[in-house]
């Protein structure tokens, strides 16, 4: 049980406190209620350049690093389809150091065009290295496009062109500042060896005079029910050919969706699942092969990705992995494999709570979600779901109509 309180600044900006006496630190967490798939389609990449930018210099304080390092904390950040998360920990002693670099780049970035061609140029070396230069790095790209004929999620959250952030002006950089990264728009978490009262405080004194902004009501292009299988392949300069399969999934709070995280479990989480065991220990068609769910607030993806052993053609390998999929959808798992996954699932939770950045993290999102205390009900849910809810998610998820296949064939010198 994560134990928090939590208050709301007259500007809109909801703050949580989360007290941890165990451990003479304090960690800061600011989620804002912006990802890529809040961007312009014909302006991609913007939530993840200003994860870079929001480092460049505020209105009052040119650099944001050294007077955190100054007081021994770190702090990094992370941009995602759903939201932009910016971090920091530093010795409790210091904690309103942490209040004054947070309110000061929420108030105003510093909109220097030198900073702006700085991290334009960061963005697009990553863009380079990550997607172009690296061995099945469009992958996920390809597939997104693929599975995704409308919604925002179709492109990555770096950018569908770098061309959209080569050609950005400071006239865009502002504009996206002021219209998401407002304090209505914005939860603040502050974990810790704190007080609520003393943290209430810091809010109201550092953050209480910031504007908000207007509200923001998101009107997403909706996806529509896939009712036909696609398929696309591409070759490159890849070591070995790779299968990647994406099938519609829930989203995040909605029913089905912890059903459809253990069924990604049971077919390829570890070592023990079903995809690894018959395809790359019995039958080995594979070197490796895994599952996962995208997790995103919007419908996301179950996706399940393979890469083949020399000699094993697309075609059989995809053939292999349909058969593991038919199995689990026609013959209900056993309660043994059912308690294995809900264990490991519960295990990931428990480990990742031990870490009071983790917490903070957590009850950001959750907040975001709609209820901080979802945080504290993912155990029962996981624990709710039973053997007939992973078939009939099998049933329904893993239907050939709901699936986009990726063929990524190596090319042969």
């Amino acid at each position: 049980m994560i134990d928090f309180n939590q208050f709301k600044l007259s500007n809109g900006l909801q703050v949580l406190v989360h007290t941890d006496p165990s451990v003479p630190i304090a960690t800061v967490n600011v989620l804002y209620n912006v990802g890529s798939r809040d961007e312009d389609e014909n302006k991609t990449g913007f939530a993840h350049l200003f994860e870079h930018l929001m480092f460049g210099g505020s209105k009052n304080i040119p650099s944001y690093d050294e007077p955190l390092q100054l007081v021994g904390g770190e702090n990094n950040a992370f941009t995602n389809p759903d939201i932009t998360n910016y971090f920091l920990t530093l010795p409790v002693t210091n904690l309103e150091t942490a209040f004054w670099l947070e309110s000061d780049r929420m108030l105003s970035l510093s909109f220097d065009p030198k900073v702006l061609e700085v991290q334009r140029k960061v963005v697009i070396e990553e863009y380079k290295q990550n997607y172009l230069n690296q061995p099945y790095g469009d992958a996920m790209m390809t597939l997104k496009a693929l599975a995704y004929q409308t919604h925002p999620y179709r492109w990555p959250t770096i950018g569908r062109d770098i061309s959209h952030i080569e050609q950005a002006t400071l006239d865009d950089v502002k504009s996206f500042f002021y219209k998401f990264y407002r304090p209505n728009n914005a939860v603040l978490v502050v974990a810790g060896q704190v007080e609520a009262e003393e943290v209430k405080q810091l809010a109201e004194k550092w953050f209480g005079d910031i504007p908000a902004g207007e509200p923001y009501h998101r009107q997403l292009p909706q996806e529509a029910e896939q009712t036909e299988p696609r398929h696309l392949k591409k070759a490159g300069d890849v070591p070995a050919h790779a299968i990647y399969k994406a099938f519609h999934i829930p989203g995040r709070t909605q029913a089905g969706y912890h059903a459809a995280d253990l069924l990604s479990d049971i077919l390829g989480r570890s070592r023990s699942s079903r995809l690894f065991t018959q395809l790359v220990k019995e039958n080995p068609l594979f070197s490796s092969i895994n599952a996962y769910v995208t997790g995103s607030v919007d419908p996301g993806l179950l996706i399940i990705h393979g890469r083949l052993n020399e000699g094993v053609t697309l075609e059989a390998a995809d053939e292999a992995i349909t058969s593991v999929i038919e199995e689990v959808k026609e013959k209900r798992i056993s309660g043994e494999e059912l308690r294995k996954v809900k264990n490991q699932a519960e295990s990931t939770l428990v480990f990742s709570e031990m870490e009071l950045l983790n917490r903070a993290m957590s009850l950001a999102f959750s907040t975001l979600l709609g209820d901080p205390n979802l945080i504290n009900q993912e155990s029962a849910k996981i624990q709710a779901v039973t053997a007939e809810d992973i078939q009939q998610s099998a049933q329904k998820i893993l239907s050939a109509n709901n699936s986009s296949t990726l063929f990524y064939e190596a090319l042969v010198d």
